[in-house]
């Protein structure tokens, strides 16, 4: 009888986690919009990028214009850091967002502008970058910090799981689209960015929900740093931000794409796109697979394997010559990316109150900026000195050493063992 009662006990456990996978969080209207127009803002993004990194450097043939690109794009979330989360507890977080995809969109039309006019310089490319980058500063903590507004708490691992698995479809999209319709001009990249980024708008702008923070502080130096606070006082969200923020930073290869496309591995922009693309359909398939399981075990361990992963599939980009190889390596790496991302963004927020999300969200998101643009920027200098080949074997075999040592740091994020409210 003790068994038959286990067995309808395990029984009972394993329907409440189906009904809680699958399709579910999917069935909530507005946020499904939400992911529609966050899809859309994704991809003109994506699209951009892709075509400022090659047509700068096809232009110019410098490394260090890569990374001013990535300093550019990661400059505004540090300067507005403190007010990007203060907005987004402050303000309709769906207000926020439609906003901020209108401030990228006016971005993308600049950057029209200056190939149409055929304007020869650098700089002014990257003051575009640095008005796309503002509303992507603003946009990060908002977006994160809605998806609890959306859907009920039982459902919110599944919400986050297609929340992150909309992002890397996007990056899969978006890199083949910008790297296509390049070979018809920027101008066409750009031109379509700006359509797919009203889309974006007219998306979100009709999702009824409105996010309403339970108080409405005045701006103060407390309450602007109330994000950090929390965040140092809560070892599993500072433990998970500094693992992503130092293992990007060292293992970023993105940023580089364009060097190993066009003189290593001799296969064009189209090619570059690719290999972002290549990236991110590893991450989807990774996404596909979180939202069919609810991680109940090990949740810590898993989140460090998949950054050793992450570590030693770029020193095997590094070293490839094979385009075919590089692939392979790039589909890892958003693989193993995608999975600690989604364990990452879950106990973030299930770790946050609501009316404090929205300034931890900020706090991440210079983080994990840092770690994307700044990386950026460490790969281009490196690339600059001694070569894009060593920059990226330095970065995979720090990122491996990172990894290891964060786990004797924080060894109450390698101790987490489900993802659920009571952390």
């Amino acid at each position: 009888s003790s068994n038959s009662g286990s067995q309808d006990g395990q029984k009972e456990s394993l329907d409440d986690a189906r009904a809680l996978t699958g399709m579910i969080a999917l069935r909530n209207r507005d946020f499904l919009l939400y992911l529609f127009g966050k899809g859309f803002a994704s991809i003109a993004h994506q699209m951009v990028i892709v075509a400022v990194g090659y047509q700068v450097y096809d232009r110019t043939g410098n490394p260090m214009d890569l990374a001013y690109i990535g300093l550019a794009s990661f400059a505004p979330a540090f300067g507005f850091a403190l007010f990007t989360g203060y907005a987004a507890d402050l303000f309709d977080r769906r207000l926020v967002l439609t906003i901020c995809y209108g401030v990228m969109s006016t971005g993308a039309m600049m950057l029209f502008g200056l190939t149409v006019g055929d304007v020869p310089m650098v700089w002014p490319v990257l003051l575009c970058l640095v008005v796309m980058g503002t509303g992507r500063a603003f946009y990060q903590p908002a977006s994160n910090s809605f998806v609890p507004n959306l859907v009920p708490p039982e459902q919110f691992p599944n919400a986050v799981a297609w929340n992150t698995g909309a992002n890397k479809i996007a990056q899969v999209v978006g890199p083949a689209m910008g790297g296509g319709l390049y070979l018809f001009g920027p101008d066409v990249v750009y031109a379509t960015a700006v359509t797919v980024f009203v889309i974006a708008i007219v998306t979100t702008a009709i999702i009824r929900t409105r996010s309403k923070p339970r108080g409405k502080e005045p701006p103060s130096f407390e309450s602007l740093f109330a994000g950090v606070r929390y965040v140092f006082e809560k070892k599993v969200i500072l433990g998970a931000i500094t693992l992503d923020l130092f293992v990007v930073i060292l293992g970023g290869v993105t940023a580089l794409l364009p060097i190993f496309a066009k003189d290593i591995l001799e296969v064009g922009p189209s090619g570059a796109g690719l290999l972002r693309s290549s990236m991110a359909f590893g991450a989807v398939l990774c996404a596909a697979l979180m939202t069919q399981v609810a991680m109940s075990r090990n949740v810590g361990k898993i989140l460090f394997a998949m950054v050793f992963i992450y570590g030693f599939a770029t020193i095997a980009f590094g070293f490839s010559h094979w385009f075919w190889l590089s692939m392979v390596a790039m589909a890892i790496i958003g693989g193993s990316d995608m999975i600690s991302v989604y364990i990452r963004s879950t106990l973030l927020q299930i770790a946050t109150p609501d009316d404090m999300r929205g300034r931890v969200s900020a706090v991440n998101s210079v983080f994990t900026g840092a770690s994307n643009e700044i990386g950026e920027f460490r790969a281009g200098v490196m690339a600059a000195f001694v070569g894009a080949v060593p920059a990226v074997l330095f970065g995979g075999i720090g990122s491996v050493v990172v990894a290891a040592v964060c786990w004797k740091l924080f060894p109450v994020l390698a101790r987490v063992q489900r993802m659920d409210r009571n952390l």
